[in-house]
């Protein structure tokens, strides 16, 4: 039995979340928040015998999708003379990062 983490980007969680429950997958959401961007972001928690891994890692590939988006920055005051500039830069967003834990005991009360 596997424990499955998937931290994906907001936009993408209420369907990817539909098609796991479609396919028979219970899924417990927590809502998250990236240190990189500081965007939103969901962990969704799912319990799963081994050989069912594939199915959900396919599931969260399909609808997760990585996806450029321009975010403004600000150059340091040091740089310009005193003064903020808007400064745009394009990053990748979207995605999801997987993490698989072994389950020793699991019961549903």
């Amino acid at each position: 039995m596997k424990l499955l983490y998937a931290i994906i980007h907001d936009e993408d969680t209420p369907r990817l979340m539909a098609e796991l429950n479609k396919s028979g997958f219970r899924v417990t959401k927590l809502n998250s928040t990236g240190g990189f961007l500081r965007s939103g972001n969901t962990t969704l928690m799912i319990v799963i015998e081994d050989e069912q891994q594939p199915q959900v890692i396919e599931l969260i590939r399909k609808y997760s999708s990585a996806r450029k988006a321009a975010i403004n920055t600000n150059m340091s005051p040091a740089n310009v003379g005193g003064t903020y500039v808007p400064y745009p830069v394009e990053v990748t967003v979207g995605g999801a990062t997987v993490f698989v834990l072994n389950v020793e005991y699991f019961e549903k009360m």
